[in-house]
């Protein structure tokens, strides 16, 4: 469910008419609901409550990394997994505790290792013995004392994109499951470390409960291992991945995933923490366009928005499906039209014979479920400016993040001294 809805033929998020914010910003721009946002949060929140699991909700920043986003759901409780130091520095920003933060990632630097041990972060989840002693060396350096995790691969097949799914032993990320036991005891002997947890995550998008009761499953019996050979384990990390429906799909929701994680990991006396990202964004956000030409070609007729796939890069990289819908409603009847946007690559392609009321330049559409991985994905490519990004609440809204001038993009470069002023 979401807050975007139809009041006499007009698209209003909350009580905020989406033309009304066109008019203001211009086009194209994100628009977020903070009623959706606080409703998925709480229905998470809830389910794991009812089924008996006490966790620890982290926001996955990299799913919408805007400040004002963090700081919506960091006021409900909510703590933030990061994968890089500028997520970290966001989640910061917008009020997180660091005690409340989990650093993730495949790659980690140097510095950004430096910056989250100094910052006194809950916790890091490593997943490469590299990255362990780097971690380790770093720690000593600053004289502290890091909690961590090891990431567990636990070779299971999330049955979701190719591209976002990571729990496959030939997937780059964590330590294979069957090599955490020797790799934790090294963790254990390491100074500067204090080993307390097996964290995990098998992909994103995720349309179904079994992957997930497999990959707990597998978790579930190390740990039960682990405690047995005396290596003690306080927390668990299950990552995030529950999907959310783009085309109106039945899927499972919060309250199965629960009672899996009840059923599989609740009688190990851990601590758990979930790291949801699209569950929590995908539906509280929708990207707004205007239509630029109608334009009628030899086989099909194209819409012409001001929109991209820098905006918007999932139809691109994905083939990811996103609803389409007019901002005022006019009762025709629909017609076949492929909606496409500027950027001179013929991906540049949100929906191709997809069914629409018939349109005009001016008018303008909506493309649905765009909260996760749209504005954190965007890019200038064309040197198209940044969308800028609006949240909305009750019947006020703000621009959380401006669209840059072209001014401001072509003062981040400079000329070398040789190529003259």
């Amino acid at each position: 469910m979401n807050h975007f809805d139809y009041k006499d033929g007009q698209l209003f998020a909350e009580d905020v008419s989406i033309e009304s914010i066109a008019d203001r910003v211009g086009t194209p721009f994100y628009c977020y609901s903070t009623a959706t946002l606080e409703r998925h949060y709480k229905i998470l929140a809830e389910a794991l409550t009812d089924a008996g699991v006490e966790a620890a909700i982290c926001f996955a920043v990299k799913a919408n990394s805007n400040v004002a986003v963090i700081k919506t759901l960091a006021q409900l409780g909510a703590g933030a997994d990061v994968v890089s130091e500028g997520e970290l520095r966001r989640a910061l920003a917008a009020g997180v505790p660091p005690e409340r933060i989990v650093f993730s990632g495949v790659g980690k630097t140097r510095d950004e290792l430096r910056f989250a041990v100094a910052t006194g972060i809950h916790q890091i989840n490593v997943e490469s013995e590299p990255e362990l002693d780097m971690l380790s060396n770093v720690a000593v350096e600053l004289g502290r004392e890091q909690a961590i995790a090891i990431r567990v691969n636990p070779d299971v097949d999330a049955n979701t994109h190719e591209k976002i799914t990571t729990g496959r032993k030939e997937n780059k990320f964590g330590i294979e499951w069957t090599d955490a036991h020797q790799v934790l005891r090294r963790a254990h002997d390491l100074p500067g470390l204090k080993a307390v947890g097996v964290a995990c995550h098998i992909g994103s998008q995720l349309t179904e409960i079994q992957p997930f009761k497999d990959a707990f499953i597998r978790i579930r019996d190390l740990v039960v291992m682990l405690k047995a050979d005396g290596i003690a384990i306080e927390r668990l990390d299950l990552g995030g991945g529950l999907g959310v429906p783009y085309q109106g799909e039945i899927l499972p929701g919060p309250r199965e995933y629960a009672k899996v994680v009840a059923a599989t990991l609740g009688n190990l006396g851990c601590k758990i923490m979930v790291e949801p990202g699209r569950l929590l964004v995908g539906n509280a956000g929708i990207l707004v366009t205007r239509v630029i030409y109608v334009k009628e070609g030899a086989t099909r007729t194209f819409v012409i928005v001001d929109a991209a796939m820098n905006d918007l890069m999932r139809p691109a990289l994905y083939d990811a499906y996103h609803q389409i819908d007019p901002v005022k409603l006019t009762g025709e009847d629909p017609v076949l039209v492929d909606v496409v946007g500027p950027v001179c690559e013929t991906g540049d392609t949100f929906a191709k014979q997809r069914s629409l009321q018939p349109v005009n330049p001016g008018d303008l559409l909506v493309l649905r479920t765009a909260g996760a991985y749209g504005a954190s994905m965007s890019s200038m490519y064309n040197s198209r400016p940044l969308a800028p990004e609006v949240l909305v609440k009750g019947d006020q809204f703000a621009e959380v993040r401006a669209r840059p001038a072209y001014q401001e993009i072509l003062a981040m470069e400079s000329l070398p001294a040789w190529l003259g002023a």
